[in-house]
């Protein structure tokens, strides 16, 4: 007994969903943690006479599995959630969402938006979002203020904003950030070109250098609506995706938000330059910008991961929501009902959203050396019994209010449904405050 390791924490659960190896169930088994970091996943039985845990958590009805990776989103537009539904994109954003950011949107906007979406992501098992907003060091202070991990977009557009005057003053200052955040553990950084229509040629041309230089990913929005095609092909005679390849942006580094219109050939493409792409199936269909062919780009072997998109176009930050439309939709587009098995989608969520982040040897798996971030649902509730396989029930029946418990780096963030970092009642009361004053403007201005 006494060569027995002492660490910091050991969690017993039912059942534990690797994601890595593929398909792996581990019955009656435990995750010792120390330092942050996964040491061990051995079975219960064999505990005792190996570790000597600090802390023990026993969890005698749950799965584990990898913490949920948010591939896209806008965090600090829960502040807008629900503020103009049921409308066209260009029409949501030029008369209702760009006005609100114009009067609203400053750094204490988005911290308290990215505490909000941080509490509710937690919440759902979410344990690392990709962010693309104004002021990136607000949402880097929150994650870090949540415990979150973050993989934070230096945003640019091509016209001012009360963030940054132009292209080059959006790169500087995302740029300074990344210089300043670099070596904090919980945060990674993405160049965030908002559009094709709203980044120059030029304006790109200066990304793809610097995304080089600091092998970074590049995040943007791309064949999201015929619109958005039909503006490039005016504009400049070739569809989006054909452009970022003539400017060299095609490459392991692009994770393309939506690709909802694609050719053929484009899905190939996707493939050849080894893109990975943001799948937010909710937020396309509430805006009806359309059903992006996943099972194509799957088959292909594209690298696909879930995003849910802001919440003042999902209207929700919820993951769960996101696998299963995933899985539904492939299905009843390929006409298969085999398409898209739920491991698979589980494997979008986490594993496949950590390698576009090129976070993968860091977190996305339950594996030895990697972080400790993982996700704990309770299966006792009554809409997860019976249970024949519990990956099959993460996917089509689990909803975000099964998540008991959430860690990362090994901090729990969420114990037994409560917030362990965050206090929800100042948030709800920030929440008011930025809700009162969106009312009144645009009241004045209708």
């Amino acid at each position: 007994m006494s060569n027995r390791k002492e660490i910091d924490t050991l969690i017993e659960a039912k059942w534990i969903i690797p994601v890595e190896p593929a398909e792996i169930i581990l019955n009656q088994h435990a995750i010792a943690i120390d330092q942050g970091f996964i040491k061990d996943i051995l079975p219960i039985t064999e505990v005792s006479q190996r570790y000597k845990p600090r802390q023990t958590l026993t969890l005698s009805d749950h799965a584990l599995i990898p913490g949920l990776i948010n591939l896209h989103t806008h965090a600090a537009m829960t502040l807008m959630r629900g503020l103009a539904d049921d409308l066209p994109l260009m029409e949501w954003l030029n008369k209702h969402i760009w006005p609100t950011e114009n009067q609203h949107v400053n750094a204490q906007f988005v911290l308290d938006g990215t505490q909000l979406a941080c509490a509710e992501m937690i919440k759902g098992g979410i344990t690392c979002f990709n962010d693309m907003y104004f002021f990136p060091e607000s949402c880097a202070q929150a994650a870090i203020s949540s415990g979150m991990r973050a993989a934070i977009g230096m945003i640019v557009i091509d016209f001012p904003t009360p963030y940054a005057s132009d292209a080059d003053d959006y790169l500087a200052k995302g740029l300074e950030l990344r210089d300043k955040y670099q070596h904090n553990s919980l945060l990674s950084f993405c160049f965030a070109p908002h559009a094709p229509y709203t980044v120059s040629d030029k304006t790109f041309n200066s990304i793809l250098t610097y995304a080089e230089q600091l092998d970074a990913p590049v995040h943007t929005h791309l064949h999201e609506t015929q619109d958005e095609i039909r503006i490039n092909l005016e504009s400049s005679g070739v569809r989006p995706l054909e452009r970022m390849q003539q400017l060299g942006l095609l490459s392991p580094n692009l994770i393309a938000v939506h690709m909802v219109h694609l050719t053929d050939h484009e899905i190939k493409l996707a493939h050849q330059y080894n893109c990975s792409i943001a799948h937010c199936p909710s937020s396309n269909m509430k805006l009806a910008s359309g059903i992006a062919p996943i099972s194509s780009l799957v088959n292909q072997g594209v690298n696909v991961g879930l995003g849910t998109d802001s919440a003042a176009s999902n209207n929700r930050l919820d993951m769960f929501e996101e696998m299963r439309l995933a899985a539904l939709l492939a299905k009843a587009t390929s006409g298969r009902a085999d398409t898209l098995p739920a491991h698979q989608v589980l494997k979008m969520a986490t594993l496949n959203g950590a390698n576009a982040l090129g976070l993968g040897q860091l977190t996305g798996s339950l594996t030895i050396g990697k972080a400790a971030d993982i996700t704990a649902i309770n299966f006792s509730h009554l809409n997860l019994t019976p249970c024949y396989d519990p990956v099959s029930h993460l996917v089509y029946a689990a909803g975000r209010e099964n998540v008991s418990h959430v860690w990362v780096n090994g901090r729990m963030l969420l114990e037994d449904k409560q917030l362990t970092t965050l206090n929800q009642t100042e948030l709800q009361y920030r929440t008011t405050i930025w809700q009162e004053r969106i009312t009144a403007t645009s009241k004045q201005s209708n």
